[in-house]
């Protein structure tokens, strides 16, 4: 694991966009995995900035999403595909055709493309990852699964209570750990708490994300130091 400390938000933000940049310079039809939240739109919006003054180039790169709430339109705001359009994809030179939500066979189809070569996510304040809740398994692969309590209640002010999801979609822990590199973005005082569990304490379902702590290309990227 490489861990990398900056002093804050927008410094994680810069070196996330530049390892990502970087990557898509070296292998330009690279498969790449985006997730949504609070936490990767500072890089995603650099990755924005990058593509308008140094020509990055997208135009070749297959992307997939980590997860998705299951049960509202894909139109809603507050959709991952609402998210990643508003924030990525329609500032970028994307091929539409190459970006894919979860859905029936998503493994097959990720298998058929070759693989993940980099995926970006980060780390719910219960441990998860995507849609990953506590108890799940190490071997799940992409499923509709429920929402923990902690999770539906973090959700309260972006949803009228009568359209709350109370499912995801998500690709599963095995999924998650055939990618060849994972990139986790963790960021504020309320996340160091899980973050040091995760990656400094024992393997457990109770925390998903600390699964990640025996994958070979992970590198996380945080602005709170954690204890040896």
């Amino acid at each position: 694991m490489q861990l990398i400390v900056k002093s804050n938000y927008m410094e994680i933000s810069l070196v996330a966009a530049g390892i990502i940049s970087d990557a898509i310079t070296a292998s330009p039809r690279m498969k790449l995995c985006l997730a949504a939240g609070n936490t990767p739109t500072g890089t995603y919006r650099e990755l924005v900035r990058l593509h308008r003054s140094a020509g990055l180039d997208f135009s070749n790169v297959t992307f997939f999403y980590l997860d998705e709430y299951f049960g509202i339109p894909a139109s809603h705001r507050e959709s991952f595909r609402s998210y990643l359009e508003r924030e990525l994809f329609d500032h970028i030179n994307a091929t539409r055709t190459n970006i894919y939500a979860p859905g029936s066979r998503y493994d097959e189809t990720i298998q058929n493309s070759g693989g993940i070569d980099l995926l970006i996510c980060g780390i719910g304040g219960n441990g998860h990852i995507a849609f990953n809740e506590p108890g799940s398994a190490m071997d799940s692969r992409t499923r509709i699964v429920d929402l923990a309590e902690s999770t539906i209640e973090g959700l309260r002010g972006k949803f009228r209570p009568e359209e709350m999801p109370r499912q995801g979609i998500t690709m599963g822990l095995a999924t998650i750990m055939a990618s060849r590199q994972i990139l986790m973005l963790a960021n504020g005082k309320k996340k160091a708490g899980i973050l040091e569990r995760a990656l400094k304490g024992p393997v457990t379902t109770d925390v998903p994300a600390s699964m990640l702590q025996s994958h070979p290309g992970l590198t996380v990227i945080t602005d709170q130091e954690i204890s040896n």
